[in-house]
């Protein structure tokens, strides 16, 4: 490999030729083979936003010559449009605070900068990566706004995918409002409701977690640019911390501004905690209601199999004909993901010493995969298990047409008339002492609930019926 000579502080640095990075960069590279992952896209994007704005509010505030600032930011628009992506190189596990990565995107900034004015790669004379590209910054405030740029702009783009997927199952829990089926306590026979309701309470619980995310914005919107090593805003004119907040409120669309305490923005990560845990009870949730759906569509045979799944990809490399509810294990997999990805901001979160926490690259990294594979997963899974259109068989090869997650009439109405939870029912119109013979009965003879009552004269079968309805008209 073609290599050239960059110096840092600490001397000469053997460089690949074609690098857009540096010295700094390269010895990162020695010092962190550790992953094999490089930065999230979106992390690298938030940290060219924060180049580029700092260029515009130096330029304007004179403390960079024009055509230096002008070739920064375009330098930058050519990143933030796709290109050079492959310059940010540094493992996620790296040196605190996030300086290798700091400097990665400088070095690559101001090589390309001095390109753009004529000059070449490694020549510092043109463009420099510290007293131009990091003008006025710090890794300790550009690090941690970074992420929280990051945050804003994935939180959209997770919260339009919840909103799809409570929509999706408000949908259902319309379609399925007339069917009748056992709810269930204690994995036991509990009363008789509306399969259109448990799909209601789903989308009531994504809606609710959607609003847990939502709360994090305010505070997540704060940024500590401006405040430098410490938050004292050493080296930056009075100015340039609102300025800059500003600009990148004005070119990247967030709801963003300068906090009223830099020091405090350089001290806590309190907010990245926040957010992981809000992450985290949304896992939870969305674990809670797919293990739901794969018990309900269990079987086919030996199952509950009140609900039925697209069948989507073949189950089994031994067992012909079997099919796997697969879109509820992956978001079951990403979920967990995901609760251990809290515990690691937790942890980076409390590591914090006096004016600065060193642990932001991991947060950074847990931050940003949790929140793009829930965006992925869920998108997949309202898709291909929700909503996906399908072909299913009846008992004489008729095709059925069906609609994403279907509901299997003939299961519902097994089970709740064979449900113990309808004794409760029974109470108010013939007694205890009767409803508990019914119920023994029943399952003596392995017969429906309705059958006894109606054998034994004790209500007629459409007494019966609406009794069954009034109890599930809420």
């Amino acid at each position: 490999m073609a290599t050239r000579v960059e110096k840092d502080s600490l001397g000469e640095m053997q460089v690949p030729a074609d690098a857009l990075y540096g010295a700094q960069t390269a010895r990162a590279i020695a010092n962190f083979p550790i992953s094999g992952l490089r930065p999230h896209p979106t992390f690298v994007w938030a940290t060219v936003e924060v180049k580029r704005a700092a260029a515009v509010v130096n330029r304007a505030l004179g403390d960079l010559p024009p055509g230096t600032a002008d070739a920064i930011v375009r330098a930058c628009d050519e990143v933030l449009a796709g290109e050079h992506r492959d310059q940010f190189v540094v493992d996620v596990f790296q040196a605190g605070a996030g300086t290798s990565h700091n400097m990665n995107t400088n070095e690559v900034i101001a090589n390309r900068a001095a390109e753009l004015l004529g000059g070449r790669r490694g020549d510092k004379g043109l463009v420099h990566p510290n007293d131009h590209v990091n003008r006025g910054q710090s890794t300790n405030d550009v690090i941690p706004t970074a992420i929280r740029l990051c945050s804003l702009r994935q939180l959209r783009d997770l919260d339009a995918a919840l909103a799809r997927l409570a929509d999706a199952f408000a949908a259902k829990g319309r379609e399925f409002a007339g069917v009748l089926k056992s709810g269930r306590t204690h994995l036991q026979d509990a009363v008789p409701m509306r399969l259109g309701s448990e799909l209601a309470a789903w989308a009531r619980s994504v809606a609710n977690s959607r609003a847990r995310l939502d709360a994090c914005v305010p505070q997540l919107a704060e940024l500590g640019i401006g405040g430098n090593a410490i938050g004292s805003g050493v080296n930056t004119p009075p100015e340039f911390a609102r300025r800059v907040s500003a600009e990148l409120a004005a070119h990247t669309g967030l709801p963003v501004q300068s906090s009223p305490n830099l020091y405090e923005r350089c001290q806590s990560t309190a907010d990245f905690a926040q957010l992981s845990g809000s992450l985290r009870t949304l896992a939870l949730e969305l674990t809670r209601i797919v293990n739901d759906i794969r018990l309900l569509a269990s079987g086919p045979a030996t199952g509950i199999g009140e609900i039925l799944l697209p069948p989507v990809q073949p189950g089994s490399s031994i067992m012909p004909g079997k099919v796997n509810p697969v879109m509820a294990e992956m978001l079951n997999m990403v979920c967990y993901h995901v609760i251990g990805a809290d515990a690691c901001v937790a942890m980076a979160t409390q590591a914090g010493q006096l004016e600065l926490n060193v642990m932001m690259p991991v947060i950074a990294h847990n931050l940003n995969t949790s929140l793009s594979y829930l965006t992925n997963a869920v998108s997949v899974f309202v898709t291909r298990c929700v909503e996906l259109e399908w072909v299913d068989r009846g008992p004489h090869g008729e095709e059925i047409a069906r609609h994403g997650l279907a509901a299997d009439t003939e299961a519902c109405a097994h089970f709740i008339e064979r449900s113990t939870g309808l004794a409760t029912l029974l109470n108010p119109a013939i007694g205890y002492d009767a409803a508990a013979d019914v119920m023994k009965q029943a399952r003596r003879e392995k017969r429906s609930v309705r059958e006894v009552v109606v054998d034994r004269g004790l209500m007629t079968a459409a007494d019966f019926d609406a009794l069954l309805e009034r109890s599930v008209e809420r």
